[in-house]
């Protein structure tokens, strides 16, 4: 692929205490329960949250999906473009965003501004279309009605340094960090789940080009050899050309990590850029909040130090 050098997107302003945040259901169905008790966490940080209409919905066909896929478009588009809302977080992951994010009006979203946007794994779908169809920095973090957010302290502080103090969490990696492929690299982070990065090149809207970028990766249950085919589907047709260095999360219930790490090694060691892995976002046990569509500076030091991802601005303004 070919195409124009990753810059920096348009972030949105950080929390203020009392601010009021839309939570959105664009994927999967969400348990009643996990939901509210994530509501509680949001209130306890003194955060109006509100509750989009169709959250709670099943499409009344396809279990596997929270309401229909106008219903859920919806939900989003109108939450995004009420001036009234500061933030738009994800109730949670699952399937469905690739099947609503043509529904959403890009041009009204891309009217109304950035806004603190935060989810993942299925949530990929848009982080990559906030990007690229709006050029609005999103958040690569935990959701509202996941256990992660619900049960790990160092997920939520995460997540609410990043909210509401942005320059107190610039330098991310858990100490299980360490390096694939040794190196300093510079670029703009962009990425989230990799067979949703897969599973969108060749879209209309897809993107074109890595150059400069920073790739943040991680998945679920996709086992060593579908992870070896995604990676292969993606340096085949050129997606990775140009990328300036990679972050490798969580790679929950993927196999033994020895056999993933044997594929990440394979797959991504031949890009000759800095490759850290277990950085700590994504479905592990701790999901770190990484800032996306900034620009940042990976480290992975060739002596054994300390792997970092440092945000070069904070993650809002």
């Amino acid at each position: 692929m070919t195409g124009r050098t990753l810059q920096p997107l348009a972030r949105a302003a950080r929390l203020r205490p009392g601010a009021r945040v839309a939570v959105v259901a664009p994927s999967g169905p969400v348990p009643a329960d996990r939901l509210e008790r994530g509501l509680d966490l949001l209130r306890g940080w003194d955060l109006e949250p509100l509750v989009a209409p169709h959250v709670l919905d099943t499409h009344p066909g396809l279990d596997h999906l929270a309401g229909t896929d106008e219903d859920r478009a919806r939900d989003l588009q109108e939450a995004w473009c009420d001036p009234s809302v500061d933030a738009v977080l994800c109730a949670r992951g699952g399937y469905g965003a690739h099947r609503m994010v043509d529904l959403l009006d890009w041009p009204a979203l891309r009217a109304a501004g950035p806004k603190v946007f935060v989810g993942y794994s299925d949530i990929t779908v848009l982080h990559e279309a906030f990007a690229l169809r709006a050029g609005f920095s999103t958040l690569h973090g935990p959701m509202v009605a996941t256990e992660v957010f619900l049960k790990d302290a160092a997920t939520q502080e995460a997540l609410r340094s990043t909210l509401f103090a942005p320059e107190s969490v610039r330098t991310l990696g858990l100490d299980t960090a360490a390096a694939l492929v040794p190196g300093r690299s510079r670029g703009i982070t962009y990425g989230g789940c990799v067979s949703l990065l897969a599973a969108d090149a060749g879209t209309p809207h897809a993107r074109t080009s890595a150059r400069g970028g920073l790739l943040v990766i991680e998945d679920i249950t996709e086992d060593p050899h579908r992870l070896d085919g995604i990676l292969t589907r993606l340096l085949r047709i050129g997606a990775l050309d140009g990328v300036a260095g990679v972050a490798c999360g969580s790679w929950q219930d993927c196999g033994p990590y020895e056999r993933v790490r044997a594929v990440l090694a394979d797959r991504l060691g031949g890009l000759g850029v800095p490759v850290v892995e277990e950085l700590g976002f994504g479905h592990g046990p701790t999901a770190l909040t990484i800032p996306l569509g900034v620009p940042a500076v990976l480290d992975a030091p060739a002596d054994g130090g300390r792997c970092t991802l440092t945000a070069e601005v904070p993650a809002l303004l």
